[in-house]
C-alpha cells in the first residue's frame, strides 16, 4: 500500500511539490520535485555494511532521459549512455554541498541518484534534483546533518531572479547557483559580467533569504515520515595513552617539516617522520594487533599533521613553507612556446604549473552536443587536463575525470565574457590547459595561462583575466584568510574560494565551505582580500603580455567574413549543394554560410580567398541602373532576347533596343550563345530588368 506524504511551498511565484511514499519505495529516502511539467526523481541508500575505508565513499549521480523532453536519443544504440559534460557538473552541484553534511564518522558506501523524468526546457531541474537530494536523506535515518536547499540567483535588468528560464538567463548580469543550510552558505558557482564584490554579496544575502520555504518544506516532510531516527555513528576509539605518547613523539618533527617550502621534499620528510614513528611505536606489538596500531598511528598522523597547521596560521599567523596570509607566490610567465600551436602561454605560481594552448579554426569547427535543451553550439570551448604526474605520481591516463570536467568549465566560464563577438572574431577557439605541476588552484593557473595563449593567438580580448584560490581557517571567534592557498592548506581549510576577473569585475567564481555560521561580514573580507591577489597575478602577467598580438599565426586559417541577402543565400548554395561545392573544390577554402546571410571563407592562402569571394559575389550581385555589362544572349524570342548579365541574372533587350534601324528578326543581328555590351535602363518592383544595346551604340556615335 502506498503511503503517500506531500509537501508544497512557492519559490518566487512557482509552486513546488515534493513527494515521498509512492515511487522507489525499497531506497532509504525517495522525493519526487514537481515544479509545473519539470519532475525529478532522487533516491538516496546507504549501505547498512561498514565499508571498512578511512574516507567516505559516497557517489552523486546525474541522469538525465531523453523522454523527458519526448526524444529519442541519437548515436546508434539510442539509449542513453554516459552522462555528458552538463550532466557531470550537475552531479558536482549537487555533491559539493551535501558531502560536508554527513557526519564525520559516517563511512558506509551511500549514493544518491537524481533522475530526471520530465523537463519542459525552462526551468532550473538542477535546483530540483538539489532540493530532492536534500530531502530524500532528510526524511531517511542516514546520518545527514541537513536539510540543505540549491537555488539558482540571476542578475537580470538590475533585478535579482531566482531559478531563471534560459530566456532570460541570456541577458543576465549574473548568474549564480548556490546551496546553504538554514545557518549559512555551502557552496557557490556562477559567472559574472564583470560585476564588483558588493554586488555579489548582495546576490548570496537574496538567494540565502529565499531558501527559508525550501528549509521549512523538508522539515515538514520529515516530520510527516515519522523523524526517522539516525543510525548511530560513533567515533573509533583510540588508546588514550597510544595517542598521548604518539603525539608527544610526533609533534615538533612535524612543526618542523611544516617549515619547509618545496612540497616534495616536505612530504618525503612528514613519510620520514610516519615510518619513524611506527619503528619507535610499534615495535613491541604483536603481530595480530599491528595493523590496528598502524592505522591508529595514521589517524593520529593525520589530525596532528591538521591541528598543528591550523593552530600555526590562527595563533602564529605562519602559514606552510613560512608565508603570511596575503602573499602570492613567485609568478613566472611565457609566451609562443609552442611554434605550430596558433598560441601558447605558461603559467607558473609557485609549485602550480600550467601550459595553455589556443587552436582557432572555422565554424565548422564548433562543438556540437545534444542535450535536454536541444543541440547546442559553442564556437568556444576549454578542455583542462590533469595528468598524475602533476603531483608527482602514478594513475590512470586518459579520459577526464569530474574534476577534470569542473575545472575545466570554471575555468570557461572565467574567460567566456571577454571573448570577442563572433561578428568581429568569427573563429573556433579552443584553448587546452595542461597541468604540468600542482600544488595550489589550477583551475585559476588555466584561466592565467588561457588569457596568456589567447592574447598571444591575437584573440582581441575585451580585457585580461586572472583566477585566484582564497582559503579559510577558523576556531571560534578566531579567523584567518589565506591568499592563493596550497594544496595541503585547501585541505585542512574550512573554505575553498575561487575568483576570477579583470580589474574591472569578477566574472566567475567558485566557493565551498565546510562549516556552518560562515558571516557575509567573512565573505565580504575575503572578496575584497582575492581582488588585491587578483590584480597582483594581472600585474605580473601583463610584464610579459598585455595585448592582442593584433594578428594570427601564419599557421591559422584566415576567415573573412561577407555579408549578402538572405535571400541570395540559397543562390550561392544550389541546387543539392552544387554550386558551394564548385567553389569550394575550385577555390580550396572552407565556406560557412549563416542563415541571417554572413559568409565566412577561410583558407591559408589570400589568393584563393580572394577568387571564392569575387565568385561569390558575382553570384550575389545585382544589376544596377545605368551599368553596362558584358552578357551572354541565353534566349531568343519574337520580341527580344533574354541576357544573362549577371550569373543566373538576366534582363530582357527588347527588338527595339538592339540596334537604331528596324529589324525584322532578332536572329538577324543576334543568337544564342553571343556576347554583347547592354546597358541597364530599368529594373521594376518585381526585379524585371529593362537592357539596351541601342543606346550604347549612340554613345559611340
Amino acid at each position: 500500500m502506498m503511503n503517500i506524504k506531500k509537501v508544497k511551498f512557492s519559490l518566487q511565484g512557482k509552486e513546488i511539490t515534493l513527494e515521498t511514499g509512492r515511487l522507489a519505495k525499497q531506497t532509504d529516502g525517495a522525493v519526487l520535485a514537481t515544479c509545473g511539467d519539470n519532475t525529478v526523481l532522487v533516491t538516496a541508500v546507504g549501505s547498512k555494511r561498514e565499508s571498512g575505508l578511512d574516507f567516505f565513499p559516497l557517489t552523486i549521480e546525474y541522469a538525465e532521459k531523453m523522454y523527458s523532453v519526448g526524444k529519442i536519443p541519437g548515436g546508434y544504440f539510442k539509449r542513453e549512455g554516459r552522462p555528458n559534460g552538463d550532466a557531470i557538473l550537475n552531479a558536482r552541484l549537487m555533491d559539493r554541498p551535501l558531502r560536508p553534511c554527513f557526519d564525520e564518522n559516517y563511512k558506509n558506501e551511500t549514493q544518491v541518484i537524481a533522475t530526471i523524468l520530465s523537463y519542459d526546457g525552462e526551468y532550473a531541474v538542477n535546483s530540483l534534483a538539489g532540493i530532492a537530494a536534500s530531502a530524500a536523506l532528510h526524511i531517511s535515518d542516514i546520518p545527514f546533518n541537513g536539510p540543505t536547499a540549491s537555488i539558482g540567483v540571476a542578475r537580470i535588468d538590475g533585478e535579482f531572479v531566482i531559478n531563471a528560464s534560459n530566456e532570460q538567463l541570456a541577458t543576465a548580469e549574473m548568474d549564480l547557483f548556490m546551496a546553504a543550510t538554514r545557518e549559512g552558505i555551502l557552496m557557490v558557482e556562477g559567472e559574472a559580467q564583470f560585476v564588483s564584490e558588493a554586488d555579489v554579496l548582495k546576490a548570496l544575502k537574496f538567494g540565502h533569504d529565499a531558501m527559508k520555504p525550501i528549509f521549512d518544506a523538508q522539515d515538514d516532510l520529515r516530520k510527516q515520515c515519522g523523524n526517522k531516527e539516525r543510525r548511530a555513528v560513533s567515533a573509533p576509539e583510540l588508546d588514550a595513552n597510544f595517542v598521548k605518547v604518539a603525539k608527544e613523539f610526533m609533534t615538533d618533527k612535524i612543526n618542523k617539516a611544516l617549515d619547509i617550502n618545496e612540497k616534495m621534499e616536505r612530504y618525503s620528510t612528514l613519510d620520514a617522520i610516519k615510518s619513524e614513528a611506527k619503528k619507535a611505536l610499534l615495535a613491541d606489538v604483536s603481530a595480530d594487533d599491528k595493523a590496528q596500531k598502524e592505522k591508529e598511528l595514521g589517524m593520529v598522523f593525520g589530525d596532528l599533521k591538521s591541528s598543528i597547521s591550523r593552530n600555526r596560521i590562527i595563533k602564529d599567523k605562519n602559514r606552510i613553507g613560512g608565508r603570511d596570509m596575503v602573499t602570492v607566490r613567485q609568478i613566472e610567465t611565457e609566451v609562443a612556446l609552442l611554434p605550430r600551436a596558433h598560441g601558447s602561454g605558461l603559467f607558473t605560481r609557485g609549485e602550480t604549473q600550467v601550459l595553455g594552448s589556443v587552436t582557432l579554426g572555422t565554424p565548422d569547427d564548433a562543438l556540437r552536443s545534444d542535450s535536454l535543451d536541444g543541440d547546442k553550439k559553442s564556437q568556444f570551448m576549454l578542455h583542462y587536463n590533469f595528468p598524475p604526474y602533476c603531483v608527482g605520481e602514478t594513475g590512470r591516463f586518459g579520459g577526464q575525470s569530474r574534476r577534470e570536467i569542473g575545472h575545466g568549465a570554471l575555468a570557461q566560464r572565467a574567460l567566456k565574457p571577454v571573448l570577442p563577438s563572433t561578428e568581429d572574431f568569427p573563429y573556433t577557439i579552443r584553448i587546452v590547459s595542461e597541468v604540468l605541476e600542482s600544488n595550489g588552484s589550477s583551475s585559476m593557473g588555466t584561466v592565467c595561462s588561457g588569457t596568456m595563449a589567447m592574447l598571444d593567438a591575437g584573440v582581441p580580448l575585451k580585457g585580461n583575466v586572472a583566477g585566484i584560490a582564497m582559503g579559510l581557517i577558523k576556531e571560534g571567534d578566531d579567523i584567518a584568510i589565506l591568499t592563493d592557498i596550497l594544496g595541503d592548506e585547501d585541505h585542512i581549510g574550512d573554505m575553498d574560494f575561487k575568483v576570477a576577473g579583470t580589474k574591472e569585475g569578477i566574472t566567475a567564481l567558485q566557493m565551498d565551505i565546510k562549516i556552518d555560521g560562515l558571516s557575509f561580514d567573512v565573505m565580504e573580507k575575503a572578496l575584497a582580500q582575492a581582488k588585491d591577489g587578483r590584480n597582483h597575478i594581472l600585474d605580473e602577467m601583463e610584464k610579459t603580455i598585455s595585448e592582442s598580438r593584433g594578428q594570427i599565426s601564419e599557421f591559422a586559417p584566415r576567415i573573412q567574413t561577407i555579408k549578402i541577402k538572405p535571400d541570395k543565400v540559397r543562390e550561392v548554395i544550389g541546387s543539392g549543394g552544387k554550386t558551394i561545392k564548385g567553389i569550394i573544390e575550385k577555390t580550396g577554402v572552407k565556406i560557412n554560410i549563416e542563415d541571417d546571410g554572413s559568409i565566412h571563407i577561410a583558407s591559408t592562402d589570400p589568393v584563393k580567398a580572394q577568387e571564392a569571394i569575387d565568385i561569390i559575389e558575382g553570384i550575389c550581385a545585382e544589376a544596377e541602373v545605368g551599368k553596362v555589362y558584358k552578357g551572354k544572349v541565353v534566349k531568343i524570342t519574337d520580341f527580344g532576347a533574354f541576357v544573362e548579365v549577371l550569373p543566373n541574372t538576366s534582363g530582357l533587350l527588347h527588338i527595339s533596343e538592339i540596334a537604331h534601324e528596324r529589324i525584322r528578326n532578332v536572329t538577324d543581328v543576334l543568337n544564342e550563345g553571343d556576347e554583347v555590351d547592354v546597358k541597364v535602363l530599368d529594373v521594376d518592383r518585381s526585379g524585371r530588368i529593362k537592357l539596351s544595346r541601342k543606346v550604347l551604340l549612340e554613345e559611340i556615335h
